[in-house]
């Protein structure tokens, strides 16, 4: 057993237990900058990661755990994501009654679930990581324990992820029960030689598919996410929308093409059906959204469904292409929400109308949330607007071998028209509005600006530079079965 593989996961935990230690002596005023300081570590983590180098792929705990490209790609992704949503999370601490280094721990314990979920290579592992993440998460949902929404969120939370787990760990028991396997290589293995088909191992890895369809907030398991986002704290939906949709991502590449690669080349009408729906019900949904957090939340569905285009492209260029869409995706809500966590932290909702005003207030947050937008949206030159070129590119290619990929882009560039209306319903709202009630400038802090620059700097980057994403993701993916 190969511990130095796993010295990555071994640094956050331990910088999460060391933040729990830290507030038995953090007198009361000071226990929020804890935030700054988890930040900062994370950070020395996240350079001490670009030492590793593994031009072959390297395993531990009895081949469960690997170290590739793509777990690297990931792990960077999780510990920058972690960093923003830390410095969120100190902007935030204001709003949460007690426990604020609790709150700080939560995010390095789901840090470390979705660092593990990375590297997974076994389905123990996957469930384990899993849960891990999904554990962590009820208890951020439901952290306000004061506000009813907030409980409410946690509580759908809890029942639906149960039920996805439940899903998740029968099919698990269905995959080993057939095949007698849970390392992934040794089940395409299974999968390869499997004559005739056994029904009982589809059925397993389509549960297992289900309870990660869950993670990423897809059809047919996606109603939870606007109820659930609405009544988060700003933080914690934030690292729900990135962190753990990128985690379910992550893991249903591995499944897809390096467990059971032989099935998911016969499963493209199906990958194509959930990508379509899953697009059409997050647009269609968000046009009468008032509540942003809400209207992100279907847009998170919207997103997911996207993303899931360059799985369904089952090509190597699909898969590339949802890499650089998580990366230009991780930069974009990471800044809307943050102008949520500074603008609606005096209001009692985050209904839009709460932006009126904002250029006025913040210029600032009001062009980070411009820019976040139109991101999503697709808008050129921004980050977003290359990510769905380069899915929409993937399923045009597949085309001539099956017209139902032609369906699927309609519905695509369809979303994408829909999507600009909305998303520019939260422009027209900043810049105007009439009347605004509240003109009061906004102050935001040093590490909170930093944050926000960052943001808005990666969307614009990787919008008008996106070839060092694109050759990163094009090497995170090398290794996964074509």
């Amino acid at each position: 057993m190969n511990y130095q593989l796993i010295i990555l996961e071994i640094a956050v935990v331990v910088l999460g237990l060391g933040i729990l230690l830290a507030d038995l002596w953090t007198p009361l005023e000071a226990k929020r900058k804890l935030g700054y300081l988890a930040a900062i570590i994370l950070g020395l983590i996240l350079i001490g990661s670009f030492k590793f180098s593994t031009p072959d792929p390297q395993y531990a705990f009895g081949g469960m755990y690997v170290l590739d490209d793509l777990a690297l790609f990931f792990k960077r992704f999780f510990l920058v994501a972690t960093i923003i949503v830390l410095v969120m999370s100190v902007e935030f601490a204001a709003r949460i009654e007690a426990g604020i280094s609790e709150y700080y721990a939560l995010i390095l314990f789901a840090l470390a679930g979705m660092m593990f979920a990375a590297s997974a290579n076994d389905f123990s592992l996957l469930f384990v990581s899993v849960e891990l993440i999904t554990v962590t998460f009820y208890i951020l949902t439901s952290f306000q324990r004061g506000r009813l929404v907030s409980l409410e969120a946690g509580v759908k939370y809890l029942i639906l992820g149960a039920l996805s787990s439940a899903f998740m760990v029968y099919g698990i028991a269905l995959v080993f029960g057939t095949s007698g396997k849970l390392n992934f290589h040794e089940v395409a293995a299974f999968a390869a030689d499997m004559t005739p088909v056994n029904k009982l191992f589809l059925m397993g890895i389509l549960m297992v598919l289900v309870g990660i369809a869950f993670k990423i907030a897809a059809f047919p398991v996606q109603i939870w996410a606007p109820d659930v986002y609405q009544g988060s704290p700003a933080p914690a939906t934030a690292f729900l929308a990135v962190g753990s949709k990128a985690a379910g991502f992550v893991l249903l590449l591995r499944v897809l093409f390096e467990a059971v690669p032989t099935v998911t080349v016969h499963w493209s009408k199906l990958l194509i059906a959930i990508s379509f729906i899953t697009i059409l019900y997050g647009n269609l949904c968000a046009i009468p959204q008032r509540n942003l957090k809400r209207l992100l939340g279907y847009s998170s569905i919207s997103n997911a469904g996207y993303m899931l285009m360059g799985v369904a492209a089952l090509s190597g260029d699909g898969r590339s292409a949802v890499l650089y869409y998580l990366g230009g995706y991780l930069f974009t809500v990471l800044a809307a929400f943050m102008v949520v966590c500074l603008v609606m932290r005096h209001l009692d909702s985050e209904d839009i109308s709460g932006l009126a005003g904002l250029h006025q207030r913040s210029p600032l947050l009001a062009t980070a949330l411009t820019l976040g937008m139109a991101s999503l949206a697709g808008i050129p030159p921004l980050a977003g607007f290359f990510g769905k070129f380069l899915l929409l590119k993937s399923v045009v290619e597949q085309g001539a071998t099956n017209s139902a990929y032609y369906w699927l882009l309609g519905a695509a560039l369809f979303g994408v028209v829909v999507s600009i209306y909305y998303y520019f319903g939260v422009v027209r709202a900043i810049y105007w509005s009439k009347e605004p009630s509240d003109l009061s400038p906004i102050s935001v802090s040093l590490p909170a600006r930093a944050a926000i620059y960052i943001c808005a700097a990666g969307m614009l980057f990787l919008g008008v530079y996106p070839n060092l994403l694109v050759e990163a993701s094009n090497t995170a993916v090398a290794l996964l079965v074509k």
